[in-house]
């Protein structure tokens, strides 16, 4: 089953994230697209998400006709690439709430701490197929 990352282009806390996930995902499982694009302003809007507003603070994940977002998300992911990331889907039990809280207070401040690029992500050509 296909899982489609969606993430904030300009973050380099989410670059950082799709570079975890693309070394971590050696059977090419994940495909992914800026939410700024048009592949993923497109899945956004036929998601029903863009509507919500505000969904750059959080990373999108697509999945056999399911959107995850915040704490969903990223433990939706740890999950999927399997082996010992798997764990961590054990922080599921922590009451959605604090998830997401922690999220939240991480996404809201990610670019002064992580910094941020004047331009999406561009793949490396063999990296180019998995993204959208």
């Amino acid at each position: 089953m296909e899982t489609v990352v969606l993430f904030d282009g300009v973050c380099n806390l989410c670059n950082g994230t799709v570079r975890f996930i693309l070394e971590r995902d050696p059977h090419g499982r994940f495909r992914f697209a800026a939410q700024q694009s048009e592949a993923g302003q497109a899945l956004l809007r036929k998601h029903g998400l863009l509507e919500r507003g505000g969904l750059a603070d959080s990373v999108v994940v697509l999945e056999g006709g399911r959107a995850y977002l915040e704490s969903d998300a990223a433990l939706h992911i740890l999950r999927r690439l399997g082996g010992v990331w798997r764990l961590a889907y054990a922080l599921r039990v922590v009451p959605k709430p604090l998830r997401d809280g922690v999220y939240r207070l991480v996404a809201r401040h990610r670019y002064r701490i992580f910094g941020r690029r004047e331009q999406c992500m561009v793949p490396t050509p063999e990296l180019r197929r998995r993204f959208l």
